[in-house]
């Protein structure tokens, strides 16, 4: 599996962006995935999941109630909209693919995008 991050920018404090992460193959159905950042100096951290039907998802405390993820099998895509955004969310999104249910854990996902920038201007 394949995965290509967009939808990054620059965005005010208070804006919203919807990041995408287009994935190769046809097992992309198959898999949970996930929304991971990292910002300067910071390790990598879990921003939110999502089960392979979209059934359930997971969210970092710090992003519940201001982000949704979401997918779309029929495009291969899973989304995050991030509402209400803050300076502090300010990173590099990477999205990834788990084998498993749904997880949280980095080590768990098995294939990992190329990251797109988010910049909050405040």
């Amino acid at each position: 599996v394949q995965l290509q991050a967009s939808g990054g920018g620059l965005v005010q404090a208070g804006g919203s962006l919807r990041l995408s992460c287009a994935a190769s193959g046809r097992t992309f159905s198959s898999y949970a995935m996930g929304w991971f950042r990292q910002a300067p100096g910071k390790e990598r951290e879990f921003v939110a999941a999502i089960s392979w039907s979209g059934g359930s998802t997971y969210y970092a405390d710090s992003v519940k109630g201001r982000f949704t993820i979401s997918r779309d099998n029929a495009k291969n895509t899973v989304y995050l909209q991030m509402n209400s955004l803050k300076p502090e969310d300010a990173a590099v999104y990477y999205c990834a693919a788990s084998k498993r249910v749904i997880t949280r854990i980095p080590g768990e996902y098995d294939y990992w995008g190329q990251g797109t920038q988010v910049t909050v201007s405040s």
